[in-house]
């Protein structure tokens, strides 16, 4: 008689990555770290725009004849590629993080984090090396595909990689464990991006800006600590949870349900719409700035940061060398306050309310937009930078605010896909951010602007967009009646008897705070698990695998912060 015989789990299984009883369930934090400080790097890419702009050209663009169309410009090996050009790497970015976090959000919670994780590190940093070809072969097309495209479905799957894992493990700290990992997203430009700028002029010849050399240097560091990461992961057993851990105290306020709305229902609500646009304008602003950091400052002050009162036409190739690592330090500023602001303002909308932060975000970053270029006219580089550093903070802070948004709106059983609908506003503003910076400094340098002036208008523009996301969060209010599913639905999905569906609502509201950025589904707690199950990672085990692994992402973070620090002197003197 043949037995039938279970097949043993694959390396990359999910199965494979359930911890073990004495597993520390702080080991975890790192290894998402790893990974988010990596795919991060996104954010910082505006150091290579001068210097692709002008590889060919060498001190000056060599721009390419009227006559070429736009096959003959994509493939031209002898003239320089516009930065609104490179600037679409950006956007690519972005277009594919949220595109991909939404198809692949439920394949990661079958696949498990370790193959999702090892599947953005190929992606990201296979990405990376083709765009080194690109630049080499000067290709502005292998740039978009490696790095926008594959590189983009990598930031995706490496953005949601950790999130679930770390809710699972954090239901009593899910707020601040899913925003480290989250606040490595929004940090890794300032390592990434003055470790580039160092890696240029380490790799730069006369003939080249180092650029291509510096893609492989990045992709292979990226590769080693993205794969540590992704096999740090851990899950716990099923019916796990901290020793101690007990639900939140129901929250009581006008704008938060204890009731649900389907997924398929969610998204046909008016407050759906209102709450896709107001991500999409709050984050078209922040990203538009963002992908032109560097060379904005650059072009905005020309010599001022170094004490000169030139333009940046003016500066020889030594002096723009020194701008180029100022304006770097001024790119790990934003990043810091990237991170600063993710976590900062979604603490405060706990006591604000939702409603009231984002209105801080639309009213105060209308008037910072408006105000940055009179700050820029007058050549007060200090003020400008604490201006963007503020707006930033607001950007990061929609990201961390607006998962905790929707489950006020519209309950936490669905908040998960419905967040994961919504990023399609981030792809959207991956496309409207930068093509409006982008293409309103082209137009204005076309029609004989000063470079110092041409993001002028682009700044009134960007606060334009900041009102009509104010007029969009007035108007959300709280989901009708008839938006809501029925006890009945709520138990059949849930699969346990109407009557404790009841209890539930009556009794418990989940804590909306501890659905950041990605909005994931919560990880299901167990009133009283057994005694197994219960066993929480044990406080002090693994203590030297513990310090190494934290060592080994907080000793790049460091240093990135202080990087950025001695860079940001120079902005304020």
């Amino acid at each position: 008689m043949d037995v039938a015989v279970a097949p043993h789990p694959s390396f990359l299984s999910r199965e494979r990555t359930v911890a073990s009883p004495v597993f520390n369930r702080w080991l975890v934090p790192p290894a998402a770290l790893a990974i988010h400080l990596c795919i991060g790097m996104a954010y910082g890419f505006s150091v290579f725009w001068l210097p692709l702009s002008r590889a060919v050209g060498g001190g000056q663009p060599k721009e390419c004849p009227e006559a070429f169309g736009f096959f003959a410009t994509l493939v031209a090996t002898d003239c320089d590629w516009k930065i609104s050009w490179l600037g679409w790497t950006f956007t690519l970015f972005f277009v594919l993080l949220g595109s991909s976090a939404a198809v692949f959000g439920h394949w990661l919670e079958t696949a498990g984090p370790r193959k999702a994780g090892l599947a953005a590190a190929c992606c990201w940093c296979g990405g990376l090396i083709i765009s080194a070809a690109g630049v080499y072969l000067h290709q502005i097309w292998m740039l978009w595909i490696g790095s926008g495209v594959i590189g983009g479905v990598g930031l995706g799957l490496g953005y949601i990689s950790p999130v679930s894992t770390l809710i699972k493990w954090f239901p009593d700290r899910r707020g601040m464990a899913t925003g480290l990992a989250i606040m490595g997203f929004g940090g890794g430009a300032m390592i990434g991006a003055p470790l580039a700028d160092r890696l240029m002029n380490f790799y730069a010849t006369p003939a080249s800006p180092g650029v291509w050399q510096t893609f492989v240097t990045l992709a292979a560091i990226y590769f080693a600590f993205m794969v540590a990461g992704a096999l740090g992961y851990r899950v716990p057993r099923d019916g796990w949870a901290p020793e101690g851990f007990t639900l939140p105290a129901a929250a009581r306020n006008a704008m938060v349900t204890h009731r649900h709305v389907h997924l398929h229902v969610a998204w046909k609500t008016p407050q759906f719409w209102l709450l896709w646009g107001m991500l999409c304008l709050n984050v078209s602003a922040g990203i538009g700035v963002l992908g032109m950091a560097s060379p904005m400052l650059q072009e905005m002050f020309g010599g001022r940061p170094i004490g000169l009162d030139i333009g940046f036409e003016q500066l020889d190739a030594d002096q723009k060398k020194q701008i180029a690592a100022i304006a770097a330090g001024f790119t790990g500023l934003l990043s810091l306050c990237n991170i600063g602001g993710r976590i900062g303002w979604a603490s405060a909308s706990d006591a604000f309310g939702r409603k009231a932060t984002y209105a801080i975000f639309f009213v105060l970053g209308f008037a910072l937009y408006a105000a940055a270029p009179f700050a820029a006219k007058s050549g007060m580089v200090g003020i400008f930078v604490l201006l963007f550093a503020v707006i930033i903070t607001m950007y990061g802070g929609g990201f961390a605010t607006i998962p905790a948004y929707l489950a006020d709106i519209f309950g936490t059983h669905h908040v998960g896909a419905i967040h994961g609908r919504l990023l399609t506003a981030w792809s959207t503003a991956g496309v409207l951010g930068p093509v409006l910076v982008n293409y309103i400094r082209e137009y204005q340098l076309a029609h004989g602007v000063a470079r110092a002036d041409a993001y002028n208008q682009t700044m009134y523009v960007l606060a334009g967009l900041l009102l009509l996301g104010l007029i969009c969060n007035l108007l959300v209010r709280p989901c009708a009646d008839k938006y809501y599913m029925s006890d009945e639905e709520v138990a059949a999905q849930k699969h346990v008897p109407v009557a404790q569906v009841i209890e539930d609502e009556d009794d418990s509201h989940a804590d909306f705070e501890d659905f950041i950025e990605e909005g994931l589904e919560p990880a299901a707690t167990v009133a009283d698990p057994p005694p197994a199950a219960r066993s929480a990672s044990v406080p002090n085990g693994g203590g030297f695998l513990l310090v190494i692994a934290w060592t080994a992402v907080g000793a790049p973070l460091a240093w990135g912060v202080w990087i950025t620090i001695l860079k940001t002197a120079a902005l304020f003197r």
